[in-house]
């Protein structure tokens, strides 16, 4: 078990020099990232805004539900529900969410270029594969996805105060004060810091379970839950060791 555990991480290691060895053409390489970020980013846009819209008005009434105390101001209810969106869900949710949807995309994808011998012919031709197939999607995903993660966290303001406008579970002022009451920016570049790192892991790793695809469309399938489960598993310890390093 542990032997195969450090054998994968050398593999894997190996796999993410090879990638970001100088490539054939940077002008490719540009143009590749532009493609990658709509299909992996801006495709992920609507599944990331509904799920961040509907658990912003679910943080509003649990949150509500439980502050029965009269002693506690009604504010606090926005206010719990900005940092659970920004500190957690924004980033580490949405991350997990994208593990599904972008790891699987990118495994499935590489993992049939693999069995279809395209990345065989690629380096017959010279060209480094590993380079020309992963690194666009890992810059793409690690550079543009904190745009994800703004975009969920004011739509998941925005489903809090929808849901306060609409059932009046409290005052529509009290949520807009606690919204802006005691706002530390830096839990901004937190967020988005960790959803970068998340990103990475997710394309990384998918990439790499891709590339090393075998046994036919069963393989590639077979690559694609190896990637979701080994990036979600990833996900939540990058997390602890972050939330450790940058916030005490």
């Amino acid at each position: 078990m542990a032997a195969n555990i450090f054998n994968s991480l050398g593999k894997y290691c190996l796999f993410i020099r090879q990638v970001f060895r100088k490539p054939e053409s940077r002008k490719m390489i540009r143009k590749q990232i532009l493609i990658e970020t709509d299909r992996l980013i801006m495709s992920s846009i609507v599944i990331v805004g509904v799920i961040s819209l509907f658990m912003g008005g679910v943080l509003v009434i649990q949150t509500a539900s439980n502050m029965s105390n009269p002693v506690l101001d009604k504010m606090l209810i926005g206010y719990m529900v900005r940092e659970s969106m920004i500190l957690e869900f924004s980033s580490t949710m949405v991350a997990l969410i994208l593990a599904g949807k972008m790891g699987s995309s990118i495994a499935s994808e590489i993992g049939s270029m693999r069995i279809t011998q395209q990345l065989d012919a690629i380096d017959m031709m010279g060209i480094n594969s590993a380079s020309f197939v992963a690194r666009p999607k890992i810059i793409a995903a690690t550079v543009t996805s904190p745009l994800l993660c703004l975009l969920s966290f004011v739509l998941g303001l925005m489903g809090g105060g929808l849901i306060t406008w609409m059932t009046g579970i409290i005052p529509m002022a009290k949520y807009m004060t606690g919204i802006k009451y005691a706002f530390t920016g830096y839990y901004i570049v937190y967020s988005c810091i960790k959803t970068s790192v998340f990103c990475f892991i997710i394309s990384s790793v998918a990439a790499y379970h891709g590339y090393y695809a075998k046994d036919g469309s069963l393989g590639v399938g077979k690559s694609s839950t190896k990637a979701i489960v080994a990036s979600s598993i990833l996900i939540l310890m990058s997390d602890l060791i972050m939330t450790q390093l940058m916030l005490y």
